[in-house]
């Protein structure tokens, strides 16, 4: 009786030490294969609830492919779809229930209009000029506060309104510091370099909002809006496509990072 006590006391403890892990491995779930010329950088994927189709759009130019897909990952559009906009951040805007996303530099910020297909044909400008940190930003939508959200160059989160793109705030991020782990140095500083320079990714997980890729450390890193401190590390697998800049992002729950040899967003979860 007592080693069956002592047998069951040791796995309630290692099920709780394991519950409260903040290290999750994520698996490949599905892959978006990019079709059309022009391109060798993803700018983002995005998920439109109504439509049911996820929108991956090359970076670079107005005539790069932008593929529609179904929820299957089957690609719906032809090979003459373009961004129509140099795009760099792409998101499903709850409020106005509309595509929109924010270019290259003084690009600003566009709409989507969509056909009865669901493909785009025509954009609307939001915003002109630069509303945004950097040339490459992209930008990440936030659905509960309509704020979009964009890395800078010292590992901060700039925010913005929706969808008139004004400066409204900033959040600090400690970059690779837990909470408990705090021992009052200067964040950021040394590990910037280790981290995607344009992206932030928000997932509307409670303490866990923003996600970072630590493409040194294989993972991504989600830091809660709250304090900013590292909440949960999701270790990728050793063969994911991991890049310096722009190639990741997040939509429908999936974490998204772009093989630039096979053009094509392969999906994590």
């Amino acid at each position: 009786m007592r080693m069956f006590l002592s047998t069951t006391l040791l796995l309630a403890v290692s099920f709780n030490l394991f519950a409260q892990s903040p290290t999750k491995e994520l698996k490949k779930v599905m892959e978006l294969k990019i079709y059309g010329k022009g391109g060798a950088n993803g700018a983002c994927v995005a998920w439109h609830p109504v439509q049911k189709k996820y929108y991956a759009a090359m970076a670079g130019n107005v005539a790069f492919p932008m593929n529609v897909f179904n929820e299957k990952g089957t690609r719906l559009s032809d090979d003459e779809q373009t961004t129509l906009f140099d795009v760099r951040g792409l998101w499903y805007n709850t409020n106005s229930k509309t595509l929109q996303a924010n270019g290259y530099n003084t690009f600003g910020w566009t709409e989507y209009k969509l056909n009865a297909k669901g493909m785009p044909d025509d954009v609307r400008t939001l915003v002109s000029d630069m509303h945004q940190p950097n040339t490459q930003s992209v930008g990440a939508y936030n659905t509960r506060n309509n704020k979009v959200y964009f890395l800078n160059d010292e590992g901060s989160l700039e925010v913005y309104t929706a969808p008139n793109g004004t400066y409204e705030d900033l959040v600090d991020l400690r970059l690779s510091v837990t909470k408990k782990d705090d021992d009052g140095s200067v964040p950021n500083e040394d590990v910037l370099e280790n981290y995607n320079s344009t992206t932030v990714v928000y997932t509307g997980i409670a303490n866990a909002e923003f996600g970072v890729l630590n493409h040194i450390g294989k993972q991504i890193e989600l830091y809660s809006q709250k304090d900013g401190y590292l909440a949960q590390t999701l270790q990728l697998p050793d063969d994911a496509p991991f890049q310096k800049l722009l190639n990741f992002a997040y939509a429908n729950g999936i974490y998204w990072l772009f093989d630039k040899d096979e053009r094509k967003w392969v999906g994590y979860k």
